[in-house]
């Protein structure tokens, strides 16, 4: 295999069979990991470093400063120096001269701190590593306990396990920061949901509820603290070993696998045994193998070290001993692990809609056993916020590196559930954070070519989706030509923005030119994003409208159904009326479902719900817009009314990784008629609210405007000044509810 840097040369390690369990049809596999330029560690390093330049929290040839006597620090040297920037390394006077050499010769600064402070060594390492991120402007610090990209990075260890050899039964990994064995497992268990997971620790490690002993010799795993990419409740199984038994662990390895190897391996291959003694025939375990045996041979391999630690004299087991929660290991033991009870689980969500699903889902987050947190840029925007009692983090949502760094502070690993949004415009920023965090989510291309309309009409197009011709313009100028393509009347829109906001119908050129002068001088939208800049002029259908609510599942994607839309009348599309489920023939709902259902697979759809807008003509149904989130505008509301199915715990549900509860438990009919001003003006008084709440099938009556706000005749989904929400048995009385409910109110302006 041909690599053109060092970096690049990083993983593809070697599967090896050993030869445990052989004799009963066990198959048992190392995962040779220090097979790596250096030890398991460079994967870590790579990508912690790659991602940090990718987002810009990195800037090219500034320094990287990493705390580490091991092979994070090789890691970091090979990764920081083979892409041209500074190295320093903090240690301590521990440091082994084998690692200390090669940091030297990497071309490495190695800062050894002196004595000790108030936390031992690694207080007085830290205290030395801020020190010089004060004096070095622009300094990136990988963080390996905290940085989610320290799991992330074992994404690739998973693929190769999965292209080297397949489906299998149990993951063995040694814990320390948490990140290769979480983050395999975590990747893993995408493709293989039933996997084992055993994780290996120390006796004298605290990471599973053990009393900490800061005098075990064992390096590379165990802790004294719980670091924040330790995911307890990924680990189903947790075996201690001590000094005595990890170290001879070691050389069985050396002499049994002819593995040369540090006590880590050791200790996974000690593990492996006893796991492999009691599996059923057929059965297949893969063990990962972090680092070699050079750093330790003047410890685990030095018969002078064991004398001099007295390690003789420490039991052994021959097998593991079972212990309860509570109990103390002293030599090789096991036990089951559980969810922690005090573990409390958070459902994130990255600011919301306005429309009030928003603040509903805040409170559903609660019956779903998880503390519901709102990441916001700005809380005054939500009304009833406080009334939901979550918890708010105030933060730059516009900012993935701000969003990932506040995160990261606030949380670990395993007290987040899930990340989700009910807004148009975060749903990119919650596919990148979903996987960042190995969280249940889409694909960030996916949600990212649906955000953006032009890119979604190409991937339509190519994938032969009937949708409305197209024309994407940068420029005003460009405009002309496009109408001439495409024919009048036609759409001129923004490709990045939401709710039917700058949505035009233009009957001749100048009127089209000048809409997208307009939308091109916008820099930012109303959430204080930049916008594309860009326009897209497109054939108009005039024809019916209706909007398609999907989930995707577990490999499928099923219909919840079809609403009907009305919309003012042009030159804009404000929507006006939903009903729902759409009076169509049944051969019509489906050809317009299969048609959505093939436009998600084009647009690499993978959970979760989707609002897609399509417009039924004469050809067939033709997709307008794929929203790759639950429907606003209280669509989920008359879903719920109509069917009894709650779209929106169904979204929390999968942003859970729960499969979603679709089935109806009655068939029904509701709808919703929206406010709308008749002039422009200011808004003085909504009148007749309580004789249109007394009409029969009417749920509720809300007005969301505050007389003296300004209002105009509608031009997008904001200029919404309230609602009617209305049920019955049948889709007539609904209209009917809707229609004498209407009339009885009346938009007084000034």
């Amino acid at each position: 295999m041909l690599f053109d840097t060092m970096t690049e040369a990083i993983g593809h390690t070697p599967l090896v069979r050993l030869r445990l369990g052989a004799d009963r049809d066990v198959e048992v596999y190392a995962k040779l990991e220090l097979q790596n330029p250096f030890a398991m560690k460079d994967r870590v390093a790579r990508h912690i470093v790659q991602e940090a330049r990718r987002l810009g929290v990195l800037q090219p040839g500034a320094p990287v400063i990493e705390s580490s006597s091991g092979t994070m620090a090789l890691g970091v040297a090979l990764v920081g120096r083979s892409l041209g920037h500074p190295v320093h390394i903090v240690t301590d006077p521990r440091i082994d001269p084998v690692t200390l050499a090669k940091l030297r010769a990497l071309g490495c600064e190695v800062h050894i701190v002196q004595a000790m402070t108030s936390h031992g060594w690694q207080s007085a390492r830290l205290e030395r590593l801020e020190e010089l991120m004060r004096d070095l402007p622009g300094a990136f610090w990988p963080q390996q306990y905290a940085n989610p990209d320290n799991p992330g990075a074992y994404r690739t260890l998973a693929a190769e396990l999965l292209a080297d050899l397949g489906p299998f039964d149990t993951l063995v990994g040694a814990v320390g920061s948490g990140g290769s064995l979480c983050g395999s497992a975590r990747a893993l268990k995408e493709s293989l949901p039933g996997l084992r997971v055993v994780g290996v620790d120390c006796v004298g490690s605290a990471l599973f509820g053990q009393p900490d002993v800061p005098q075990r010799l064992q390096s590379g795993l165990g802790n004294s603290l719980l670091p924040k990419n330790l995911d307890r409740p990924l680990v189903d199984e947790v075996h201690w070993l001590n000094d005595h038994e990890a170290f001879a662990a070691s050389w069985d390895l050396a002499r049994e696998q002819q593995i040369f190897a540090g006590n880590t391996s050791g200790s996974v291959y000690r593990v492996l045994g006893g796991l492999a003694a009691e599996a059923a025939p057929g059965t297949r375990i893969v063990g990962i193998f972090p680092d070699r045996g050079d750093r330790y041979a003047d410890t685990v391999y030095s018969e002078e070290h064991w004398a001099g630690h007295r390690l003789e004299e420490l039991p052994v087991n021959p097998a593991p001993e079972a212990v309860a929660p509570g109990e103390t290991a002293l030599a090789w033991s096991r036990m089951p692990l559980q969810r922690p009870q005090e573990l409390r689980r958070h459902l994130l969500f990255v600011e919301s809609n306005t429309t009030g699903t928003g603040m509903l889902a805040l409170g559903l987050a609660r019956e779903l056993d998880t503390v519901p947190v709102l990441l916001t840029n700005d809380p005054a925007r939500y009304a009833g916020l406080q009334e939901t009692g979550c918890e708010v983090i105030v933060c730059d949502t516009n900012s993935q590196p701000e969003l990932r760094r506040t995160v990261q502070e606030r949380f670990r690993r395993e007290e987040l559930a899930g990340v989700t949004t009910t807004s148009d415009f975060y749903v990119p920023a919650v596919a990148s954070l979903a996987r960042w965090l190995g969280l249940p989510g889409n694909p960030e291309e996916a949600v990212a070519r649906c955000r953006d309309k032009a890119g979604l009409r190409r991937t339509l197009h190519r994938a032969g989706v009937r949708q409305p011709r197209f024309e994407v313009v940068t420029e005003a100028a460009g405009v002309a030509a496009a109408v001439t393509r495409i024919g009048l009347p036609c759409v001129v829109k923004p490709v990045d923005d939401s709710g039917s906001t700058n949505v035009l119908l233009c009957a001749d050129e100048p009127t089209a030119t000048a809409q997208a002068e307009r939308i091109l001088a916008i820099t930012t939208n109303v959430r204080g994003m930049p916008t594309a800049r860009a326009v897209l002029v497109e054939e108009y259908l005039d024809a019916p409208e209706y909007s398609v609510e999907m989930f995707t599942w577990d490999g499928g994607t099923e219909c919840v159904g079809i609403t009907a839309k009305s919309v003012t009348g042009a030159p804009h599309f404000v929507e006006h009326r939903h009903l729902f489920p759409a009076d169509l023939p049944a051969p019509v709902a489906q050809e317009i479902t299969e048609t959505v259902r093939s436009a998600l697979d084009a647009a690499g759809i993978r959970l979760g719900a989707t609002h897609t807008e399509v417009r039924l003509t004469a050809e067939g149904a033709a997709v307008i817009e794929i929203n790759p989130r639950l429907a606003g505008g209280m669509i989920p509301e008359l879903i719920r009314l109509a069917s009894g199915v709650r779209l929106l715990e169904q979204q929390l549900r999968v942003a859970l990784g729960l499969p979603p509860r679709l089935k109806p438990d009655h068939h029904g009919h509701a709808g919703i008629q929206f406010l709308l001003a008749p002039q422009d003006g200011v808004l003085a008084a909504v009148e007749g609210t309580e004789q249109a709440a007394a009409v029969e099938g009417v749920e509720t009556v809300t007005v969301t405007a505050a007389p003296g706000r300004p209002v105009h005749r509608p031009r997008s989904a904001a200029d919404r000044l309230g609602h009617v929400i209305a049920r019955h048995d049948s889709g007539q009385d609904v209209t009917r509810a809707l229609d004498t409910a209407r009339d009885r109110l009346r938009i007084v302006t000034d």
